[in-house]
C-alpha cells in the first residue's frame, strides 16, 4: 500500500479512537484545582492574558507537567494569569485541542507532534522544548517468551496504531528481519493495538503475550508477573531518545511570547527540582495522578517506572528526526518535511537566564 494511503487510513483511526472515549468531556478532562498553586500577592498578568491553557497526559513520562501542576510551578511563573489544565489520553485529541484553541501549550509525544505538524503542512504548532527521555519497555510473559527470538509468532500490544511506541516496535521488528503489515498488525508478530488503560487486563487474561509500552504501564505489567525483555533506551545513542516534547500553537507563540517563556521557565525550574529531589518529585507526580484520575500508583509500580525516565530540557531533536524516519520505513508516514518544527529561541532565552547551556534543534528550527 502507498505510504500516503497508509497515512490517511492509519492516522484517521488514531484520531477517531480517543475522541470516542473523551466525547463526554470535550477534548480531555480538566485537572482539579491545586491548593499549592496560589497567586502571589501583587502578581501581574502576563501578556494581558486571563489564562494560559496547558495540556498533558496522565503518564509518568509527562512527569514534568504533573509535578509542575502539583507544586504550583506553572501558576507561580504565570503570576496573575491563571494556569488552566486539561488531561488527555492520546496525542491526536491533544493536537485537535491545540488546533481549536482549547489548549495553548501541551506536553506530548514525538509521533503526534510530527503527525500534527506534517498534516497541517507546518502551520499549526512548534516544538519549543523537551521534557523527558526513556521510560519505554518491551515487557513479556516469561513463560512464553524467554529471549528476543521468542517474540516471533507472539501477540504484543502497543498503545495505538502509529503512536510513538507503535512506530518504535514496528521499526524494531523490521530490524529483526521479520515482516508485519503496519496497518493490520498481522505478520511474523501480531501487533495488537490496545489502550494503555486495559493492557494490564489484556495481559492477565492471556489475550496478549507482552507489550511495548511507556511507563507506568510497563511496570504495571511487571507487577502482574511480566518481565522486562528490552528497555528502548538501550537502542539509542547515549541511551537517550525523546519521549515527551513541549508544543505550542504558532498563533499563541507569536501573540504571547512572554507567556510562552513563563511556562518554559516553570518547566526548567521543575526539571531542576525533579533531578535534585527524585523521591519528593515522584511523590508529587503520584499525588497529581491521584487528583487527575482518582487513583495513585502503588510503590511496586511507580518506583521502577520513575527510575527509567530522565527529565531533560533538551528536546533531543536528532532522535525526533530518527523517529520520523522509522514511521516512513514502516509505511505509516510520507517522508515528512520537518524543517521549522522547532523554535527553541524562547527556551534558550530561559536557559541563558539560568546560566545553562543552550539546546540544539538539529537543523530543524525555524528560519
Amino acid at each position: 500500500m502507498p505510504a500516503n494511503s497508509a497515512l490517511r487510513r492509519g492516522f484517521a483511526v488514531i484520531a477517531a479512537l480517543p475522541l470516542l472515549t473523551l466525547a463526554a468531556c470535550g477534548y480531555g478532562s480538566e485537572a482539579k484545582d491545586d491548593d499549592t498553586a496560589k497567586v502571589a500577592a501583587g502578581a501581574q498578568k502576563i501578556d494581558g492574558l486571563d489564562s494560559v491553557k496547558i495540556g498533558y497526559f496522565g503518564n509518568l513520562t509527562h512527569g514534568t507537567a504533573l509535578v509542575a501542576v502539583n507544586k504550583g510551578y506553572f501558576q507561580k511563573a504565570l503570576g496573575a494569569t491563571e494556569a488552566k489544565y486539561q488531561v488527555f489520553n492520546a496525542g491526536p485529541s491533544e493536537i485537535e485541542a491545540l488546533n481549536s484553541g482549547s489548549i495553548d501549550i501541551g506536553w506530548i509525544g514525538p509521533s503526534p507532534a510530527i503527525n500534527g505538524y506534517t498534516k497541517s503542512k507546518g502551520t499549526n504548532l512548534r516544538i519549543i522544548g523537551g521534557s523527558a527521555s526513556g521510560g519505554v519497555k518491551l515487557v513479556v510473559n516469561p513463560k512464553k517468551i524467554k529471549s528476543i527470538k521468542d517474540v516471533k509468532g507472539k501477540k504484543i500490544a502497543t498503545p495505538q496504531l502509529g503512536n510513538t511506541q507503535d512506530v518504535a516496535f514496528l521499526n524494531w521488528i523490521a530490524d529483526q528481519g521479520w515482516k508485519v503489515d503496519a496497518e493490520s498488525g498481522k505478520g511474523d508478530v501480531s501487533v495488537v493495538r490496545t489502550d494503555n488503560k486495559v493492557t494490564p487486563d489484556a495481559y492477565k487474561s492471556g489475550s496478549i503475550d507482552g507489550a511495548w509500552v511507556p511507563e507506568p504501564t510497563a511496570s504495571k505489567l511487571v507487577a502482574e508477573g511480566a518481565k522486562v525483555l528490552l528497555d528502548e533506551s538501550d537502542l539509542w545513542p547515549d541511551k537517550k531518545f525523546v519521549i515527551t516534547n513541549i508544543i505550542v500553537s504558532q498563533k499563541f507563540l507569536k501573540e504571547h511570547p512572554k507567556a510562552v517563556e513563563a511556562v518554559l521557565k516553570a518547566s526548567v525550574d521543575t526539571n531542576k527540582w525533579i533531578n535534585a529531589n527524585s523521591d519528593a518529585a515522584k511523590a508529587a507526580a503520584n499525588a497529581q495522578l491521584e487528583v487527575d484520575s482518582g487513583k495513585a500508583l502503588k510503590p511496586e509500580v511507580i518506583d521502577p517506572a520513575w527510575k527509567s525516565i530522565q527529565f531533560t530540557n533538551d528536546p533531543l531533536a536528532s532522535t525526533l528526526n530518527s523517529e520520523a524516519e522509522h514511521a516512513v520505513k514502516a509505511g505509516l508516514l510520507e517522508d515528512p518535511l520537518l524543517k521549522g518544527i522547532y523554535d527553541l529561541t524562547p527556551l534558550n532565552n530561559v536557559l541563558k537566564g539560568e546560566g545553562e547551556s543552550p539546546v540544539d534543534d538539529a537543523g530543524l528550527g525555524v528560519q
